[in-house]
């Protein structure tokens, strides 16, 4: 291999000119000398030393991307030709598309129309049921990687996030993928799927044609906290594309619109016929769904109860209560223990480090850590107290209360809670989660 910028590659490949880079390296034209074809070489150059861990999984990524992409023979998906090893890092040697990214297409032309948008989706469509079908998931699904070429073809492309599926079994990994576009189950659990490649793509086309993407949010974690508890933001230009882009962001991936179903939506809209979406699930009034997270450490079980309109949701759980009224003598069991609020409470401590293993918390909120039981996020200025086995918190400001009970009470004694799930999972220690509809007073 040729040390000089511009000479040749593996005795090969004549590097012409620079086009594009990011935050992990370069991507160069190049023409292939044997062949005599133009490509593309993707020059893995991470911008700061890396440990001997990240290098390998650098590398590890980078030979996936190649064997995801290798395994699939489709027009509207970029091909890999070769992977040349080198003495740091290998480099990848694609298919050579003159384009724009559709991201870069929406930033200087605007929002697309929706005819415009559901040509893009088939095509898309088209090269993720061939990669589902070859056992791969895209996993990372988003404006960036669509291709708008300049023969008229879209292509996905950027399979560096990919894994290799053959039984199209669900699969777990640490790499997330980028939030505006991930579906909530992946951000939430790590669980990547053929649903979850459906979702982005939802996300994808919703932001071709209205400018911006679903859970758009000025950070991170603004964005993973929308997409854990909101609706995507209203459509506003989508017009009939927008029972389509409904039925792929459905929160319950067994609910979302499957591919057979979505291509025939999809051409209904390029033909500008009607589009008839998914019917709608019937369920119980939910004027709130809430998801508390409580992490038990050591005990055999812990049940978590939350007050609609804690900061996770809109509304107040409407109980008779303030700051200064008696305890009861008698405490009832959860959010019944809680209606009386004692003269004296606690403030909840405040810039508690996060715990191991644990993520900084959204602005506003403290960690509460009782180092026998539970770990939890507490809005700042809260207030606690103990009401005989329950943990209460409450706004001093209202009637929002959360209320922590060690035990395991019928799930009947928490009036007005349905239990949806419970999940043990396995982070830096053994965790349970809970997660409940809450259809009571409020």
């Amino acid at each position: 291999m040729s040390d000089e910028r511009f000479g040749l590659v593996a005795g090969r490949y004549l590097l012409r000119s620079r086009l594009g880079h990011g935050g992990m390296g370069r991507v160069w034209l190049a023409r292939d000398e044997m062949l005599e074809r133009d490509v593309a070489i993707k020059e893995v150059a991470p911008p700061t030393e890396l440990s001997a861990e990240e290098g390998e999984l650098l590398r590890a990524l980078i030979l996936r991307e190649a064997r995801a992409a290798g395994r699939i023979n489709h027009p509207h998906v970029v091909k890999i030709y070769d992977v040349i090893q080198t003495e740091l890092w290998p480099w990848l040697v694609m298919e050579y598309i003159p384009s724009v990214t559709l991201q870069k297409a929406v930033e200087s032309d605007g929002a697309m129309s929706p005819v415009e948008v559901a040509k893009i989706g088939l095509d898309v469509l088209e090269a993720l049921t061939a990669a589902h079908e070859a056992g791969v998931l895209h996993r990372d699904v988003k404006p960036d990687n669509v291709l708008l070429c300049d023969d008229g073809r879209v292509v996905l492309s950027d399979f560096g996030l990919a894994t290799l599926d053959t039984d199209g079994k669900v699969t777990r990994t640490g790499q997330l993928g980028t939030p505006q576009y991930v579906a909530p189950e992946r951000a939430r659990h790590g669980i990547s799927s053929r649903e979850a490649d459906m979702w982005s793509l939802g996300a994808t086309l919703y932001a071709a044609v209205e400018g911006r993407s679903p859970y758009g949010r000025e950070s991170v974690l603004e964005t993973l906290s929308a997409l854990a508890i909101d609706d995507p933001d209203p459509m506003r230009r989508a017009g009939p594309l927008e029972p389509v882009l409904a039925g792929l962001l459905r929160r319950d991936p067994a609910e979302r619109t499957g591919p057979e179903r979505l291509a025939e939506q999809l051409r209904q809209v390029v033909a500008g016929d009607a589009v008839t979406p998914l019917p709608v699930r019937e369920t119980p009034p939910r004027p709130d769904r809430i998801s508390a997270k409580t992490v038990a450490a050591g005990l055999g079980a812990l049940v978590v109860t939350v007050a609609a309109g804690l900061a996770l949701t809109a509304g107040d759980h409407v109980v008779p209560r303030g700051i200064g009224t008696e305890t009861a003598t008698a405490p009832a069991t959860g959010l019944a223990a809680c209606d009386a609020v004692p003269a004296v409470s606690n403030a909840v401590p405040t810039d508690v480090p996060p715990p191991p293993g644990e993520l900084p918390l959204l602005a506003g909120w403290d960690w509460f850590i009782n180092v026998k039981d539970f770990r939890t996020g507490v809005p700042k200025s809260w207030r606690y107290w103990f009401s005989g086995d329950t943990v209460c918190f409450g706004d001093p400001n209202s009637t929002r209360v959360l209320a922590v009970i060690k035990g395991t009470p019928a799930l009947e004694t928490l009036p007005g809670y349905r239990l949806v799930a419970r999940e043990e999972i396995y982070r830096a220690e053994p965790e349970v989660e809970w997660e409940f509809t809450y259809a009571g007073r409020g």
